[in-house]
């Protein structure tokens, strides 16, 4: 088995769309490790704010297999093939991590550029892999998350799944 971190992202009917993402990964995989989630603006298009939060499984499928069902879940939730990458999305999953998996596998790049980019990708992996190290620098997602300084801005949500609240709002933006 390998873990893998997932994040999922959207700012088109985020709740149904992030709920339906859940609902899909729970079914596939069984349990997850599911991170708060946040809400961010928007990054490279004017656009509405997202949801995004983080979701580790644990899976012996292929990082093609994952890509392919990961593709089908957007696209039965509304997801358009072909948009502009920095546009409005109904659902977004990408793989962020394959264990320590480094370099192009699949047509995938691992681990995803994102998570030393953007808030809303490594901020949710630092809650639930603090300690875990990034395959390429080093460093905990821990470390990285609070050496991270780009002005990014995202705040925690209120987000229930399944009866039971994932993440609460604690304070103002971050």
């Amino acid at each position: 088995m390998t873990r893998v971190y997932i994040s999922i992202g959207s700012n088109i009917e985020r709740y149904r769309h992030v709920q339906a993402a859940l609902d899909a990964l729970s079914e596939w995989f069984g349990e997850l490790r599911i991170s708060p989630v946040y809400e961010s603006e928007s990054v490279g298009f004017e656009g509405s704010d997202f949801l995004n939060l983080v979701v580790a499984i644990d899976t012996e499928l292929s990082v093609g297999e994952l890509t392919r069902r990961f593709k089908r879940l957007e696209a039965v939730n509304g997801r358009k093939s072909g948009a502009p990458k920095f546009s409005p999305r109904t659902l977004d999953l990408d793989i962020l991590t394959y264990g320590d998996t480094v370099g192009e596998v699949d047509g995938v790049q691992l681990p995803r550029a994102e998570i030393l980019k953007n808030a809303f990708v490594l901020r949710p992996l630092a809650d639930i892999a603090p300690d875990e190290r990034h395959p390429v620098c080093g460093q905990s997602y821990g470390e990285l998350w609070r050496a991270y300084n780009t002005g990014q801005k995202l705040w925690p949500v209120l987000f229930n799944w399944r009866g039971r609240a994932i993440s609460h709002p604690v304070g103002g933006a971050e």
